[in-house]
Order: C-alpha cells, then structure tokens, then sequence
C-alpha cells in the first residue's frame, strides 16, 4: 500500500521549517498514520500545509515557475525575512508498499539571476535491498537541472555522493558509459530547469521507480469544494472523478448511477441514514441540455433541486460520493470539512474517513485540516497533530501522542477535542 510516512517543508508561506512523520534519518519517529487531522486556531498555519500539497502537486504539473506564479510569485510564498539563498525545500519520505524500502524525494527552488524560479536540487534516495542502516544512496541527483540517475527497480553500481562532487561524479560516468554497453547509470542534462526531473524521467519505462513515484503524487486529490459550485448547471455527459471545486457533481453522479450502481447505493443508504428525509437522488437533462442534480424527500412528489438544497447537505453527499469512488486517490486532502456541517455529522465524516483509509482494496491516504472540536472527538492521538503559530510569526507543529498528559487522559476516556477545547493539547 503506497503511503507517504513523513514530509518536511522549509521556507513556505507561514512554514519556516517543519515535519510530520519519519524521515529517513528520524527513524525513531512514528511514521504518519493513513488519516492524519491537523488542527489549530485560525491563523496557525493550517491552509499553508493543505496549499503545500497542491503546490507540490502543481510543480509535477505545470513546473515550479506556474506553480509559484498562480500563489503570486516565489517571494510572496517564501518565508518572511528568511535567507532566500536557503530556497524553497520539500521533502517526502514514501513507501510504495511494505515489501518496498522507503524513498526519499527532496527537491529545492530558488531564483535564478533574472528573479525567475527554477528547480536549484532535487534527489530521489532508497537503500538497497537488505540494507537497514545507514545513508540512502540517490538514485536521482541534480542540480540545476544537471545530473545522474540510475535505470531500473533497484540501485546497481552506487557511489556516495558525499566524497566526490557531482561534477566529478559525471565525468566518471560519462567515462565508464564509452566504455560499457550495459552501464546503469545515465547523465541528464534537462532542457528546462523549471520542470521537475521527475515529470520528464517519470514518462520513460526504463526509470519504473521514478515512474511510480510520479503516478503516486499525480493521482492526488485535493478537495478545493464548494457548495455554490454545485449548484452550477453543467453540460449533460457522465464524468469519472469530481473535480477540486465539485462543479462536476451531477456529471459523477450521472456516471456512478449508470456504472456503478451498487456503490451509489451505498451512499444513498448512508444519506437516508444520516440526513432525515433524503430518499432518493437523481439526475435530470434540462431543455437546454444542462444537467440537474435531484434530492427527492419524504412527503413530496416532487424533487429538489441542488439550488434549494442545504451546503451541510450537499457536502456531506459529495465527500460520500468521493469516497466511492471506483479507481481512488493516492492522497486525498481536504481542508476544514466540518463548514456549514451539523455538529453530529463530523464524527460521523472521521469515521468515514478512517474506514476509507484504511480499506486495503482502497489504497489510499487521508489528510485533513480542521478547528472543530467534534471532529477531532472522534480521532486518536497518532492522528492528530497541532499546529500553533509563535511569537516569530512562524508556525511549529507537534503530535498529540507525543504529549504525555493528553495520552493520559485521552486514555481515561476523555475525547481529544474536549481536551483541546480545553487547551490540554496546547504547548502553552
């Protein structure tokens, strides 16, 4: 099961410098749980972890230059009075199964000469087979979009980068390459330095890992949703997968109705169970070839629209139909779902998204921001961390089991987020 256990952001937004999870040289740490809660007070720094997601997802995409531009610039996401020299730094400690060993991603951005950024460094590392300590070697090293990367599913012929300089590094294997046919290792020079490595090595079967690891991340979600995009009035035609904002609601609906029946079943049962009076949801084509999304209620003959009907209501319906869906998402993040939610319901949602994420057919991961105490009652303490913002402006972050009396009394039977509500969670 593919999982990220760990990740690290430096020098974004609010984000001077922190770290979730296990790292490949943090290894007495916990790795991340398959769903993983981040809370905190407004301001703390919630969203930027959330965007990081989406950022990184964008630099895969669209290269760091875009990415950084639809945010408003490099130096409008670098933090605050931080040495820009230092760059922009992610870090992602992965496992693609538990038979695999753990690779790292790290990769850095920086501005070039002209104010512009580009990709300064970016390294993929994984020890070798058998081997349970020491440095992983780097089967992708680059930089500034020049480098090395090793062929294949696991790492051949390696030399430690730490005692010769990359340059060095190049010239003997561009060396070794005139003289062996079947050499492992390849120099790569890229063309543009403001694409990841990964997007263009990613493409070609000779670098499956690299292949993996570039399928993993462009198979995340992050859930931008809003109600009053759900109200919109698409183009009739079935559509697999909702996209970030849920304009496509009624499209995915149309899809799992005619595909995949059963599964939109379940999620009626689960609508007709938690939300009194919803019985049946369908879906219309107006005159105008628009199409309707339908909620028909106990008592009337007639349906609701999506336009009448309540956010809480159509949220919870869309997480639902998100989580049934037939070919999942490696990652789904989604900020603050409890908005517009009736307070019973979030416990519910926490539920759900456990037994999501932890569904081995599923494969997936869940990651969620929220504030909402009756969320957080229904986690335990390895899945939530707390974010809180200090006096520096800078946001740090820890894991509630690592707090001796919260564990405690969450032991006693007391709900994490009245231990929060309560400020038992806090560092203060």
């Amino acid at each position: 099961m593919a999982q990220i256990e760990g990740f690290r952001i430096q020098n974004y937004k609010a984000l001077k410098d922190i770290t979730l999870g296990k790292l490949w040289n943090t290894r007495d740490e916990k790795p991340l749980t398959k769903l993983t809660v981040v809370i905190g007070k407004n301001g703390s720094g919630k969203s930027s972890i959330f965007d990081a997601f989406g950022f990184i997802s964008d630099c895969l995409k669209k290269g760091v230059e875009e990415a950084c531009d639809e945010r408003g610039g490099f130096l409008k996401i670098f933090s605050k009075d931080q040495d820009i020299t230092e760059g922009m730094n992610f870090e992602i400690y992965y496992r693609e199964s538990s038979k695999d060993s753990p690779i790292t991603y790290e990769f850095s951005i920086n501005l070039d000469d002209n104010q512009r950024p580009y990709v300064s460094s970016e390294r993929l590392r994984q020890r070798r087979k058998g081997a349970e300590k020491g440095r992983p070697f780097s089967f992708l090293i680059l930089n500034n979009g020049t480098g090395v990367v090793w062929k294949g599913e696991t790492n051949g012929k390696l030399i430690n980068e730490d005692e010769k300089t990359l340059l060095n590094l190049i010239e003997q294997i561009e060396s070794e390459q005139k003289n062996e046919e079947t050499n492992e290792t390849e120099v790569v020079r890229l063309e543009n330095n403001r694409n990841l490595a990964i997007t263009v090595l990613g493409s070609l079967k000779q670098h499956p890992r690299i292949t993996k690891f570039r399928k993993f991340i462009e198979n995340w979600y992050l859930s931008y949703f809003s109600p009053d995009s759900a109200r919109s009035l698409p183009i009739a035609g079935s559509q697999k997968h909702l996209n970030k904002h849920g304009d496509n609601l009624a499209n995915v609906v149309h899809f799992m109705q005619r595909e995949h029946a059963g599964r939109f079943s379940n999620i009626l049962n689960k609508i007709s169970k938690k939300i009194p009076g919803v019985e049946k949801i369908d879906t219309k084509v107006s005159p105008d070839g628009r199409l309707l999304l339908e909620f028909y209620a106990q008592g009337f003959d007639k349906p609701f629209f999506a336009q009448q009907m309540s956010d809480g209501t159509l949220k919870f319906f869309t997480y639902m139909l998100l989580l049934e869906d037939p070919e999942p998402h490696s990652l789904v993040c989604i900020e603050e779902p409890e908005n517009g939610l009736y307070h019973k319901l979030l416990e519910v949602l926490a539920h759900e998204f456990r037994n999501y994420a932890s569904d081995e057919q599923v494969d997936s991961q869940v990651f969620i921001t929220t504030h909402q105490p009756f969320l957080v009652n229904a986690l335990n303490t390895d899945e939530v961390w707390i974010l809180e913002k200090q006096t520096d402006g800078f946001s740090t972050i820890s894991r509630v089991s690592n707090n001796e009396l919260a564990c405690s009394m969450a032991d006693s039977g007391l709900p994490l987020g009245e231990l929060w509500y309560s400020d038992y969670l806090s560092e203060d």
